[in-house]
């Protein structure tokens, strides 16, 4: 018997070629029908029935060889015309297994490997893109990603493919695969790139020290000074197509096409340091503030961006460009020290916004930052003194705080003319605040730092008081705002505060300590970031009966603090010649991060150390204590998500092991060396 007499049909095919002999049963229930009526007539039917029966036969018998022949030979045409197809399907296309193994490969995949053989290969050592994970499909058995290839950038698709026995050059291969396809996305993705080049970056420019400048200079030189600034950015911005447009005397407009953006970043925005290098003939240098936003689609929204940058750029304290991506934040420069303001405008304005909107509202909420030092305390009692000088009932929010902080707290506790509601817990707080009171935060302008995070988002009305770098993290939607980075501290701006309220405010000898204290915490007993205001400031509290010697008996260490600070001392690691590094294992100390902060400063008298490091391990946290001469340590505290000043700074650290900190803080000190960042 032949191959071709071997095959067989099945299914409908089948029935459609044995229908003939169904229509026999129809003829044989006429027959008996036919003679029911008619004998003759039965007669005839029968007669008719057996031809049909023995054509029918004949027919199927004769032609079934043949129609079956011609069916066949149909379906291997068109399953050759199929295969044919997908061979010369113009996207690169392929079979895998559930292992990633390549069954089967068209033309145009070959040509994507450039001729390489692929079959039976696994297509992660083919594509370097492809791993484990990629082969797994989701659910509706597909997945997809983008992937680079031979300078060429490809969407791969892969679905669920069942694949035809017909198909199956493999004999052991499953019947259900993965189908892979190639969509060349080259094309698309350089449209997409050179669409994103040409938008529009916009920006804002401000010449952040313009009143000392003039101050300063000669009048017969302050138009050239001015021009010559000018000069310096409008050729900046020139070189890369952009147009700057002055709005002000000390303000600037600029917008230029975003593919001159990286440029601008690999040379950290050089005007910032071209500026600096007009000279003034003084002992000051002019600095500029840039503010860039971008990553939204429309101008109006980028422009809002823009703004925001820049508000975060004067916050730092100028010389700096910062450059808002969307939620990314970005800083260049910012390498000077911040020139303290000699003038008392902005104090007296803020106080006069903050009298009124005391006036308009009832209770007064006062806190700072979690675990409050003196200079957080010594604030909000100053604040808290200003609200019942104003009539108002006022509460400070208070958690946990410093051992130096301790006997001052107890002491107001102690006291009978303070009310016992003068401290709240933050759960208190949160239960008792309404909608017509204020929240004034004072130290710290986060919300994850403030002691109680949910009290600012419950507040409707509130004011923020700090003299730390601002970071992208500020709370939002303050109604009244005063951080000033060249101030020594916040108790320093309450008390400026305090003497513009057009009240007489009669601070006790007790309050006046307290902020005295503060000053001196965070000026390392006058000996850091002082100003003329800062002495002013002192003087003030001096006036309303601050003593020294009882401020400095705060400050005695005990037995156990002097030997854990000597320890941590002793243990100091100096690395890379001039950075000082150790780590505090205080445990017998009533607060282990004040030793820690105590440790940084001595550390920095050390000869040839230019800045120090100490790292605190406390309630599962690594808290950085970062101190510098002439280094910005700011900078490097902020990638820990800290922050501070230049040469005051510091960090806390959740869920890492001290010593992993430790070799963080290495790793970051060497790539800021070599970035000249520090």
């Amino acid at each position: 018997m032949s191959e071709q007499e071997k095959i067989t049909v099945n299914g409908k095919i089948k029935n459609y070629i044995y229908l003939p002999f169904y229509f026999l049963a129809l003829w044989i229930i006429l027959i008996p029908i036919c003679f029911y009526f008619d004998v003759r007539a039965g007669i005839i039917m029968s007669v008719a029935a057996i031809i049909y029966f023995v054509a029918a036969f004949v027919f199927c018998i004769k032609f079934k060889p043949k129609f079956t022949k011609r069916l066949v030979e149909f379906g291997a045409d068109y399953s050759q015309i199929q295969k044919q197809m997908l061979d010369d399907l113009d996207v690169p296309f392929g079979l895998l297994d559930e292992t990633g193994r390549i069954l089967w490969a068209n033309e145009m995949l070959s040509e994507v490997v450039q001729g390489e053989t692929i079959k039976n290969k696994n297509v992660i050592s083919v594509f370097d893109k492809f791993d484990g994970s990629n082969i797994k499909l989701d659910e509706s058995g597909r997945n997809e990603f983008m992937m680079t290839y031979n300078d060429r950038e490809y969407k791969v698709v892969l679905k669920e493919f069942s694949l035809d026995p017909e198909w199956k050059e493999d004999e052991n291969a499953k019947a259900d695969m993965i189908a892979f396809y190639l969509f060349d996305y080259s094309y698309i993705s350089e449209l997409e790139k050179e669409n994103a080049d040409e938008k529009l970056i916009v920006g804002h420019i401000y010449l952040d020290n313009y009143d000392e400048l003039m101050q300063e200079v000669e009048p017969a030189r302050r138009t050239l000074t001015l021009a010559l600034i000018d000069r310096k950015i409008a050729k900046y911005f020139g070189e890369y197509d952009g147009i700057v447009r002055k709005v002000e005397t000390d303000k600037y407009f600029v917008f230029f096409k975003a593919k001159y953006l990286n440029q601008m970043q690999s040379d950290r925005f050089s005007v910032l340091d071209e500026v600096k290098e007009i000279s003034t003939g003084d002992n000051i240098d002019a600095t500029l503030s840039i503010g860039l936003g971008r990553g939204n689609e429309n101008l109006i929204d980028n422009y809002e961006l823009a703004a925001s940058a820049i508000d975060l750029a004067l916050g730092r304290g100028g010389d700096q460009a910062v450059l808002k991506d969307g939620n990314k934040v970005y800083y260049y420069g910012g390498k000077s020290k911040s020139v303290e303001k000699n003038t008392k405008v902005k104090s007296r304005v803020k106080a006069t916004a903050f009298r009124e909107m005391l006036m308009d509202h009832e209770d007064v909420y006062i806190m700072g930052h979690h675990l409050a030092d003196n200079d957080a305390f010594g604030a909000a009692i100053g604040f808290y003194r200003i609200a019942q000088t104003l009539g108002k009932e006022a509460h400070i929010v208070l958690g946990e705080y410093t051992s130096t902080v301790a006997p001052l707290v107890e002491d107001y506790k102690a006291d009978e003319e303070y009310p016992e509601d003068m401290f709240m817990t933050g759960s208190e707080a949160l239960d008792e605040i309404t909608k017509n009171d204020v929240l004034i935060i004072v130290d710290c302008h986060s919300a994850d730092y403030a002691e109680e995070p949910q009290l600012v988002n419950r507040a409707q009305t509130k004011v923020v008081v700090d003299h730390h770098r601002q970071k992208e993290d500020a709370i939002e939607n303050v109604q009244l705002s005063y951080i000033e980075l060249t101030a020594s501290s916040s108790c320093e701006l309450v008390v400026e505060i305090m003497q513009y309220t057009n009240e007489t405010v009669r601070l006790t000898t007790k309050e006046a300590n307290t902020m005295y204290s503060g000053i001196m915490v965070d000026t390392n007993n006058f000996t850091r970031r002082v100003g003329v205001r800062t002495f002013e400031a002192a003087a003030y509290l001096r006036k309303k009966g601050a003593d020294i010697a009882t401020v400095n008996k705060m400050f005695r260490n005990k037995l156990e603090d002097y030997k854990a600070k000597a320890d941590t001392i002793s243990n100091a690691e100096i690395y890379k010649d001039v950075y000082a590094i150790s780590v505090c294992t205080a445990k017998d100390v009533e607060s282990p991060t004040t030793v820690g902060a105590q440790a940084a400063n001595e550390l920095l008298t050390v000869k040839d150390i230019k800045a120090s490091f100490v790292l605190t391990p406390y309630n599962d946290q690594v808290y950085i204590s970062a101190r510098a001469i002439d280094k910005n340590v700011q900078l490097l505290m902020e990638e820990f998500g800290g922050g501070g000043h230049m040469t005051l700074a510091g960090a806390q650290v959740k869920g890492e092991k001290v010593e992993d900190v430790v070799k963080q803080l290495k790793k970051l000190i060497t790539a800021k060396m070599k970035e000249g960042e520090l």
